[in-house]
């Protein structure tokens, strides 16, 4: 934290929370650079120039839903212990924007002013091409050919990972036939201009020690940059934001399903949800508004459509960085209940540039690398 831990008089502001954090908290820590627009740019600015060209994205999906939404779809899974990534590039999602704000928590930050929010279009479903896999819209590459090395001081990175997308991101497959579906193996970085939608859970491949996260020998890790937010999509809104109950259909396009079909009997194929517990392994760092759920109920105009009961586990096993805190649930009535942990591996340097915005990291070959001032939690 950025702040003392004690007031101007002198009184422990925390006193009364401290049990609730394992390993206490590091106070008077420099200060994050993450609501500062210029400094987002320039990082962003830089990591496009470091990425290889075969995978910068400027996706133009098809006009033919409300409020398209231009994104690139990525679906990480493993074949024959080989990391591999299917990207469909030129989807559009429906977008859909509440009427008021008193109707919404979904806010972004204006990029000219980050401390003005206002409501943005979430994730309602996507599509993509009805010809996508042979007009070259689908592609299948491995982890390792997105690999670069950066360069510090004349001195190079060890390899990792990167995408770049002008546009928003799907991350997760909602594939039932795709092996080893949203199970990452390598080690990469994804930055998106705009908005990543997270429709599945993400875990790495690998060891794993005993509290669930990775293991410490695990090099496996998956970044997430983003201009906009980075929210958990409601798979939901697929039955919801059209007057016919179902998405539209279009010569022109198909629909692309995600996260679960459910089990009832005569379930649509456009009739989902997503796991419970919903787990994201991931170092996330939020340039545009917050880490959270979309969809999450206020006001009484219906909320997320949950797995199990009225409330699901969302389980983060990274880091994350964000201008504000998003809304991830209602105690007790939608959304879900938070189980984060630190993984303590992305504190060292194993993802790939120099992209991180907090004061206390500084860059290092082979990426970044975490100090903490020197004060007792």
């Amino acid at each position: 934290m950025g702040e003392s831990r004690y007031s101007s008089g002198g009184s422990d502001k925390y006193s009364g929370i401290m049990n609730v954090f394992d390993n206490g908290i590091y106070f008077n820590q420099p200060a994050s650079r993450i609501t500062d627009p210029a400094t987002v740019s320039k990082k962003i600015t830089r990591f496009h120039d470091s990425t290889a060209g075969g995978y910068i994205y400027t996706p133009n999906g098809p006009k033919t839903v409300s409020n398209p939404q231009n994104a690139v779809q990525l679906e990480f899974y493993v074949d024959n212990g080989v990391g591999k990534i299917r990207v469909t590039n030129n989807c559009s999602v429906r977008g859909f924007r509440q009427s008021s704000d008193s109707r919404t928590y979904d806010f972004s930050s204006t990029p000219a002013n980050p401390t003005q929010f206002d409501r943005y279009y979430i994730y309602g479903y996507h599509v993509r091409a009805k010809n996508a896999q042979g007009n070259g819209d689908i592609q299948t590459v491995k982890v390792e050919d997105t690999y670069v090395q950066q360069s510090f001081g004349g001195v190079k990175s060890d390899p990792g990972g990167q995408i770049f997308v002008n546009g928003n991101v799907i991350i997760g497959s909602g594939d039932s036939t795709l092996n080893n579906a949203n199970l990452l193996k390598g080690r990469i970085t994804v930055v998106a201009t705009g908005n990543i939608w997270i429709a599945n859970s993400i875990q790495m491949d690998g060891a794993r020690a005993g509290d669930g996260k990775p293991a410490d020998t695990n090099t496996n890790a998956l970044g997430l940059v983003a201009q906009g937010v980075v929210k958990v999509v409601d798979p939901g809104l697929s039955e919801s934001v059209e007057a016919g109950g179902q998405p539209v259909n279009d010569n022109g396009h198909d629909y692309v399903p995600i996260g679960i079909k459910d089990t009832a009997q005569g379930s649509k194929n456009y009739q989902r949800h997503l796991p419970d517990p919903m787990v994201v392994e991931a170092g996330i760092t939020v340039g545009g508004g917050g880490w959270g759920a979309e969809n999450v109920d206020r006001s009484g105009y219906g909320g997320r459509k949950e797995t199990s009961g009225v409330q699901d586990d969302l389980v983060l096993r990274g880091t994350l960085s964000e201008v504000c805190r998003g809304v991830v649930g209602l105690t007790g009535s939608d959304g879900y209940l938070k189980h984060y942990y630190l993984d303590e591996r992305l504190l060292t340097g194993i993802l790939p540039g120099d992209i991180w915005l907090r004061g206390k990291f500084v860059p290092l070959p082979a990426g970044w690398s975490d100090f903490r001032v020197a004060t007792n939690p």
